[in-house]
């Protein structure tokens, strides 16, 4: 059944238990996060009566207004007796921050707390979990360094500090967020009732997922096979140290990655290898139509390991690439780029530039980006000074240029 899980993402009302004055307490970095909320934030603490200039309550059931949403931040202990209050106060929708409990091999307080949130019709997020955010609200109940712009991609996420990472990056602060959501141990709320919600959240084009494991494989199979959003998938555990890593992590324990294949190639999953790759798919301005690429090179070497990547990564090189030599100037990508333009034995094409004397980095990257406007191309400029400013000038103009030749071919295959 579809989970009422709005409040979690347009809260009117957000109380924080465990609220701090203390600058080292992550309930005062989430008192800080949320300052910018475009609602009402209640601190909850037992001691003060003030928390960074706002009245505070010494519990729930002694505040006395309606309250959307709870975030707690204290020991696990005493988390249940919270989850308790909340019920009887009929609040509905609780993020528990707090760790110590399946991740640390203590599944019977990770029941009890499971139990008392189904006796009330509770819904709950996590515990050990990082938060959630939505930009459109300034809601940011998670303690990443950095928040990030408004945009159209949804970020779900069994690991929180993955977002923080993310956030922190430029690669993240390039990126516009509708949303993100953080699992945790996944006791309750799970990657299912977030997919069924991102499917109504107009703001939300493209969802992201990072899976250590699923618990409902058949139902998300059937949400995503249904799913007119574009879903990605970055999965964990692929290995057998990596699915023992991720049971110390969220409790989880990782299944056999083929079977996270298959389940993924029947749900119309995108599966890419990492965060980087992910995310720069996104930024792709025209899709390939299929798998058929073309390499233009201006070094041997370079072409040749690209096919290799290109082949490992299940594309198709329809001819050896064309390599304009070392002496290639922008005239010659020029000359080939305009040849092949309205031709159809490919999809889309990968131009390499290696900064060699005769090299004209930038006027090369204004061919590509004419070129861009009516056929998918990815720009591979190798180095790094000499190549900067043609770097920037693709990035502005929305065309993807990487330094590596692996992830060029990557983000191509993950896009068809």
């Amino acid at each position: 059944m579809k989970r009422e899980l709005n409040s979690f993402f347009n809260p009117k009302t957000i109380a924080v238990v465990g609220a701090s004055n203390n600058p080292h307490k992550v309930g005062n970095i989430l008192m800080k996060k949320i300052s910018k909320f475009r609602g009402k934030v209640i601190p909850i603490n037992l001691k003060h009566k003030k928390i960074l200039r706002k009245k505070t309550y010494p519990s729930i059931k002694e505040c006395p207004k309606k309250i959307d949403l709870v975030i707690i931040a204290i020991p696990s202990k005493s988390i249940q007796q919270i989850i308790e209050e909340c019920g009887e106060k009929q609040i509905k929708n609780v993020i528990v921050i707090s760790a110590g409990f399946s991740e640390t091999g203590n599944t019977e307080l990770e029941k009890k707390i499971i139990q008392t949130a189904k006796k009330y019709n509770i819904n709950l997020l996590g515990p050990n979990c990082f938060g959630i955010a939505n930009p459109y609200l300034n809601l940011d109940t998670t303690f990443a360094s950095n928040s990030v712009k408004k945009g159209s991609i949804a970020f779900v996420s069994q690991s929180g500090a993955l977002w923080s990472d993310l956030s922190d990056l430029s690669l993240g602060r390039k990126q516009g967020f509708s949303k993100f959501v953080s699992l945790g141990n996944m006791a309750d709320i799970n990657f299912c009732d977030i997919l069924e919600y991102l499917q109504d959240d107009k703001k939300t084009k493209i969802i992201i997922l990072y899976i250590e494991k699923l618990n409902q494989g058949k139902r998300f199979i059937e949400i995503c096979k249904k799913s007119k959003k574009e879903i990605i998938a970055i999965k964990a555990g692929k290995t057998e140290k990596g699915s023992k890593a991720t049971i110390s992590h969220t409790g989880s324990l990782a299944t056999d990655f083929k079977i996270y294949q298959g389940a993924f190639k029947q749900s119309k999953i995108k599966l890419a290898n990492s965060l980087f790759s992910a995310f720069n798919y996104t930024q792709l301005k025209i899709k390939p139509a299929g798998r058929k690429v073309l390499i233009i090179t201006n070094a041997g070497g370079a072409g040749s390991l690209m096919t290799d990547y290109c082949v490992q990564h299940g594309l198709k090189i329809i001819k050896p690439p064309i390599d304009l030599l070392g002496t290639a100037s922008a005239k010659d990508y020029k000359k080939i780029l305009r040849k092949i333009k309205n031709k159809d034995f490919y999809d889309s094409v990968i131009v390499i530039l290696t900064p060699q004397k005769m090299s004209e980095p930038e006027k090369t990257a204004k061919e590509i980006i004419k070129f861009s406007k009516t056929k998918p191309i990815i720009a591979c400029f190798l180095g790094e000074n000499s190549i900067k400013k043609a770097k920037a000038l693709l990035e502005k103009k929305g065309v993807l240029c990487f330094t590596q030749l692996e992830n060029a071919a990557e983000v191509l295959s993950i896009s068809i």
